[in-house]
């Protein structure tokens, strides 16, 4: 195993985790400093999200066709100068133009992240059979990356100012980009067996393939959705705002935590069982949503929602990079996250927009839907893979 290719996908995935949760952590000074309300600043968070879904597509095939190390380190470099003119941004268009460039180099990480964890993680000759361990336990890191970067920027802004704190993670991506100068990335190379055209027929005309990005497309907005409005949920219930966010942090926790678990417990071939039992667990967790009546089982609900949600994620696409050969695994990546992006920005704006009309409690219910018909789709992926 490629140790230096190991050390460098733990702090790349940090950086990456970072990246994904910054704009949140600094969304209030950040207003403050560029003196816009709140329709501005969700206009920041929503071009970060959108910027994903044609980017990783295009990533994916720049991937195969350029090689994993251009378009990683492409994407370091976009972090990096993205982070530093947000730090000097003084009017709303140059933040839009810093977070629009940091969006794009995160989409960019987040598809090269994705292939290399395998063989970062397990030798080679085992990655088919330890796929979902290796993408559990970089998901993990990904995810300690992410819940540490609100507590940093809590610490970092009043003591040296929003402008140098920024600077930090534009520091920590300089480790990840050094590091993958000592990798042997010619080891990683797989010569193509089909033509960029072929390969992407051979993708689309194949039913693991679409089932997978389905399930993904189902599946994250209940993440999203239990993400966004878990503190809305228990203070309608009467909790308090500040036991509400601890609630928040422990079901990040779980939900990061229950990663690893799975990482170390998951026994080889019972990837497609476990994405099946989650899923019914889903249907069970987002009725219970629905229909709680109290407090306390509001509460546990939202706890349970981390380690029921977790593991779904990294072993629906372990699941998709095993069936998949490995010439082709930038553009699988890409048509994954471009599917699952859609509904990850189309079905929380509908359950936003029921819950308006009713309440967030009862917009739960499509929720429930998805979770239905993820389920649907994980049994019919286990039986196609059986």
């Amino acid at each position: 195993m490629d140790w230096m290719l190991t050390w460098m996908q733990v702090a790349a995935l940090a950086v990456g985790g970072m990246c994904h949760s910054l704009l949140g952590s600094v969304k209030v000074p950040l207003a403050r400093k560029l003196n816009i309300d709140e329709a501005r600043v969700g206009g920041l968070v929503g071009i970060f999200g959108f910027t994903l879904i044609p980017t990783v597509l295009a990533a994916g095939f720049l991937v195969d066709a350029l090689g994993k190390q251009a378009i990683l380190s492409g994407g370091f470099v976009l972090l990096i100068v993205s982070l530093g003119l947000l730090s000097q941004a003084r009017s709303f268009g140059l933040a839009l133009f810093s977070v629009l460039l940091l969006g794009v180099g995160w989409s960019a990480l987040v598809n090269v992240l994705n292939v290399t964890s395998p063989p970062a993680f397990v030798p080679l000759d085992q990655v088919q059979s330890r796929m979902a361990y290796a993408m559990n336990l970089g998901d993990f890191i990904f995810g300690m990356g992410a819940f540490s970067t609100p507590i940093l920027m809590a610490l970092l802004i009043p003591k040296i100012r929003l402008e140098r704190a920024l600077l930090v993670p534009a520091a920590f991506a300089v480790v990840p980009l050094l590091l993958g100068m000592g990798v042997d990335w010619q080891r990683l190379v797989t010569p193509p067996t089909q033509t960029a055209s072929g390969g992407l027929g051979i993708l689309l005309s194949d039913p693991i393939v679409w089932l997978c990005c389905l399930a993904f497309f189902f599946h994250v907005p209940i993440e999203a959705s239990v993400a966004a409005w878990a503190t809305t949920l228990m203070t309608d219930k009467g909790v308090s705002e500040g036991r509400a966010a601890t609630l928040l942090s422990v079901f990040w926790l779980t939900f990061t935590g229950s990663r690893l678990l799975t990482a170390l417990t998951l026994p080889r071939g019972a990837d497609t069982l476990l994405v099946t039992t989650l899923a019914t667990l889903c249907i069970a967790l987002t009725a219970g949503i629905v229909f709680s009546r109290s407090a306390s089982a509001t509460c546990a609900l939202v706890i349970a929602a981390g380690l029921i949600l977790g593991p779904i994620f990294p072993t629906l696409i372990a699941i998709l990079l095993s069936h998949v050969e490995s010439s082709l695994h930038g553009r699988t990546v890409g048509i994954f996250f471009c599917v699952g992006g859609i509904g990850w920005t189309a079905i929380p704006l509908l359950i936003g927009a029921y819950a308006k009309r009713t309440s967030v409690q009862r917009a739960f219910l499509i929720a429930m839907g998805c979770a239905v018909i993820l389920t649907v789709l994980s049994a019919g992926l286990g039986a196609r893979l059986r």
